[in-house]
């Protein structure tokens, strides 16, 4: 009998929310709970795509590193994300890895299981045609941000990036990144060092586009940092 935390966590993944209690209850039952502390990797870069991750808590960066060590970051993923698909679906390594940035637990879906649910399972198959559509279309957007705007503008655009799709909006408008975002991390997002994010991130604070609250950047007008990215 799968727990009760394994099917809330299938409910709240887009590429399951569709399925029926029984669906749920029978996927529930082949997933692996597991737990990574913060920093622990997931999977790197190269190993074989032997399961489907679903983050059910914490956050999950997915990294392409260099060979000097730094590291270029993919993407964040939240309670509700899944990773490791394209691994299961062409057979290649893992193109990226994948690294929690605070403490998280993932459900793991062996591959076998996940190829015969997207075979059997209509809805299943188009969440995941949909979920890769919409991942082709932001990295679109992220070759299109690093080509054309400057530093400036990029740090600006990933902010709102961010605050559109994990942001705590308050009722005055204004926009919580609550995600455990160091300026590391900021600075391996948008191909910068953390010198120049932190002198930025000064400098928009200036400009009063940004809050810094203990560890927390408050977008104060979503729209006003938007206009700022496009200068």
């Amino acid at each position: 009998m799968p727990s009760d935390f394994a099917i809330e966590a299938l409910k709240g993944c887009r590429l399951f929310s569709r399925l029926d209690a029984d669906s749920l209850q029978a996927i529930g039952q082949t997933l692996r709970r597991r737990r990574f502390r913060r920093g622990e990797v997931l999977f790197h870069e190269g190993d074989p795509g032997d399961a489907l991750f679903i983050v059910a808590s914490g956050v999950v960066k997915v990294v392409v590193p260099s060979e000097q060590g730094e590291e270029a970051i993919l993407a964040t993923l939240h309670r509700g994300d899944f990773l490791g698909e394209l691994a299961l679906l062409d057979g290649a390594p893992r193109s990226a890895s994948a690294v929690a940035m605070e403490a998280t637990e993932v459900l793991a879906l062996p591959r076998n299981r996940f190829q015969a649910l997207v075979d059997s399972e209509p809805q299943i198959r188009d969440a995941l045609l949909s979920a890769l559509a919409a991942e082709l279309r932001r990295l679109t957007v992220h070759v299109a941000d690093l080509h054309f705007l400057d530093l400036t503008g990029r740090l600006a655009s990933r902010l709102v990036r961010l605050a559109e799709e994990q942001g705590d909006r308050a009722q005055d408008g204004s926009v919580r990144l609550d995600a455990p975002l160091t300026q590391t991390d900021l600075a391996a997002m948008i191909g910068a060092t953390r010198q120049s994010v932190n002198k930025l991130l000064g400098e928009f604070v200036e400009d009063g586009l940004l809050r810094l609250e203990r560890d927390t950047i408050v977008v104060p007008d979503v729209g006003a940092l938007l206009r700022a990215s496009r200068r």
